[in-house]
């Protein structure tokens, strides 16, 4: 099995604070989920989509999967995912995150340890869970997990060994920390797009 080489877009979330159906996003006419798989494409051979709405990439050469444990959340989605995958790490993303540092990618590769679960970077305290890689190690853990009626990333995270990122580390990529914003509501894409045209 190849180290790296598979990119997972969680893609099935309810997206209620948005008011529609993030996967549907658009940026500047074009929808931010064809920016993010080519943005990904540039370093990985393997795209994996886990949506609630499958039919949304008929036609699509990339891997489309469902939630095998149902209504489980992100955590969900990266077992979805990770079930899917050829390589032994999978590198998660969500389909609202329109800043992808593919130059943190490849160090965060670097970082990880034969030995770990995965790598994700720290915001003081905080865990990031997306932008991260997981090992198809951890689908049995995160069966149990779910199936004990838990459900947090970071809990899972922080009872097993995986490699970390520290901030000061990470802000050199990413001073403002953009590259793991979630446009989670329109007050969120309303300041993103507001941020794109100061930019121009």
């Amino acid at each position: 099995m190849k180290k790296f080489g598979s990119a997972i877009i969680l893609a099935g979330g309810k997206s209620t604070r948005m008011g529609f159906d993030k996967q549907l996003l658009k940026i500047d006419r074009r929808k931010l989920m064809d920016s993010i798989i080519n943005k990904l494409k540039s370093e990985f051979e393997e795209i994996i989509i886990v949506s609630n709405r499958p039919e949304l990439y008929i036609g699509l050469s990339h891997k489309i999967t469902v939630d095998i444990i149902k209504d489980k959340g992100p955590l969900g989605g990266i077992h979805a995912g990770l079930l899917k995958s050829s390589s032994k790490y999978g590198f998660v993303v969500a389909c609202d995150m329109p800043n992808i540092h593919i130059d943190y990618v490849k160090y965060m590769k670097d970082k990880i340890t034969d030995d770990s679960f995965g790598c994700t970077t720290k915001f003081g305290d905080w865990i990031e869970p997306f932008s991260s890689f997981y090992s198809v190690d951890l689908i049995g853990a995160i069966e149990d997990y779910l199936r004990s009626n838990r459900r947090s990333i970071n809990g899972l995270i922080d009872q097993l060994k995986f490699s970390y990122i520290e901030e000061d580390e990470a802000r050199r990529f990413s001073p403002n920390w953009d590259m793991f914003l979630n446009l989670n509501t329109k007050n969120d894409l309303e300041s993103y797009l507001e941020s794109l045209v100061w930019c121009e």
